[in-house]
Parts: structure tokens; sequence; C-alpha cells
């Protein structure tokens, strides 16, 4: 189903739904950023606002972007901080949502329902200060080979979202043509069993 359509019915269970990849993605990103300060974060893939609650406590200001407006509107009844603009935008369009330059941009399961990520990264590498990082949280390639994808119920039957494999190769590559130099790499496992394919990939990469 075509990505906005389908987070905009998603919208109202998002948060209340069983969902180990958004729950294990959100505490990658506060594990990687615990020591995090900053002025300035761009954040892609912002829905309800599951990861900009707590990113409002290490940023002085966030614009935070989604395609879904359902998404979105949960989000702004979540959280009122004057720190936080939200907008609605298409990201494989060029970003004219951007509002100057960036300490932090975080895409947060996003980029599996992205098919060419170049342009992607293009725009990332012109939205950040120099020095400054980008954060990737994704399914892991690994449970996308085994059919995992983002997928909801409704009365009618379940949904599942457009989406793309993306190799680990694949975002690194991306990247490195934009410009972006990596930091750090990490896959996260469900109950950290390590027996089982992880879950969640993390990517940090730096202009």
């Amino acid at each position: 189903m075509d990505t906005r359509k389908a987070y905009n019915l998603w919208a109202s269970q998002y948060d209340t739904n069983k969902n180990r990849t958004r729950d294990l993605e959100a505490l990658a990103l506060r594990n990687v950023f615990k020591d995090l300060s900053i002025n300035r974060c761009l954040e892609i893939g912002c829905g309800t606002g599951k990861n900009t609650e707590w990113l409002v406590t290490k940023a002085n200001h966030i614009t935070a972007i989604d395609l879904s407006d359902e998404m979105l509107a949960k989000a702004k009844k979540k959280i009122s901080s004057s720190k936080v603009q939200f907008k609605q935008a298409d990201i494989t369009r060029p970003w004219e949502f951007v509002d100057g330059t960036y300490d932090l941009i975080t895409f947060s399961l996003v980029l599996e329902h992205i098919e060419n990520l170049e342009p992607i990264f293009n725009e990332a590498y012109r939205a950040l200060k120099p020095g400054g990082l980008v954060y990737i949280g994704e399914l892991h390639p690994y449970k996308q080979y085994t059919g995992t994808k983002a997928r909801f119920d409704t009365e009618e039957g379940r949904l599942t979202v457009e989406c793309f494999n993306h190799h680990t190769s694949d975002f690194l590559l991306a990247s490195k043509h934009a410009g972006l130099q990596l930091i750090d790499l990490d896959e996260h496992f469900d109950e950290d069993n390590r027996n089982e394919p992880p879950r969640i990939l993390t990517i940090i990469l730096k202009k």
C-alpha cells in the first residue's frame, strides 16, 4: 500500500499496537545518543512523536518531518514544546522544509520506504552543518530477507506498507557518494538474543 495512505490509516493504532521494530529502534536511538546535547535537529519520520519526545530533551530546536498528516496530528497532540516545529513533507522531493542547517539529522524507520537512497543523502548533506551527524535507524536487512515488513491489522485484514530492500552496502555507498563519512555501525537484537537475526541496523555518518 502507498506509504502516505498506509500511515494515515495506521496512525490511530500506531502507539498501541505491539511493535517490536518501533520499540527497539526507539531504544537504539536513546542508547546511541544517551550523552547527546545539540542545538538543532532535523527529525525525518517523526511519526506520532515516539522519538521527538526524547529528542526535545536533547536539542534546542527540532524540525520534525513526516509524510503522514494523521501521524503528525498525533505528534502535535502529544508534544506542545516550542522547541519543535512540525512539517508535513515528502522527502523524495526537494527539501524545501529545511530551515537553516542542522547539527543532527535522524532517520527512524523511514528509508525502507524509499527506493532511491542517493538523492536523500545528497539532501541530508546539504542540510548538515560541517561536522554534523546523520543517524539512521532501520529494519535490519536480515529481517527484510526473512519477509519482515512494516504492516498492521485492520478490520478489512492485514495491510503491508510499500517497502524496498536495502542492503547494508546500499546505505554505505549512497552516503559515501554524498560525501558523508561512516562513524559507527551497529546491530540491535530482540532481547539481546544474538542467536537470532538482528532486528535493527543503526548507522552514524558525519559531514
